[in-house]
């Protein structure tokens, strides 16, 4: 089974995203700000990460760029409400493998896991 760590400090969001990966067959932890988001994926074993922008204690930018320096190199996907052209570049030249923007419909999320863990592979 694959894990996914969810990185999202709003409770309903993290919850809708958990819900509905475990569904589609997914292992799911939620870590709800950077900091912690850095300590277990430094800690565990992840086939991907969903990461938000917004976080508290350190920002999706900083962990990005924390995980990247620590040569972990497992699948990013950001999902953020941010749309704006420079957050996108400014994510992928941190690290980030994807870009989504909230709201989004979540079969499209999936598909873009599911390519993202096929690339991985």
């Amino acid at each position: 089974m694959k894990e996914i760590l969810i990185v999202e400090d709003e409770s309903r969001v993290a919850a809708f995203l958990q819900k509905g990966l475990r569904k589609n067959g997914y292992f799911t932890i939620v870590a709800e700000d950077g900091e912690k988001a850095i300590e277990m994926a430094s800690s565990q074993n992840f086939d991907l990460m969903l990461l938000d922008l917004g976080l508290p204690i350190k920002d999706g930018f900083t962990v990005l760029q924390e995980l990247r320096n620590s040569q972990i190199k497992f699948p990013v996907i950001v999902v953020t409400a941010r749309s704006d052209e420079e957050d996108k570049v400014k994510a992928m030249n941190s690290g980030a493998n994807d870009f989504i923007t909230k709201p989004f419909p979540f079969q499209y999320l999936l598909s873009r896991i599911k390519e993202h863990l096929i690339v991985k592979n």
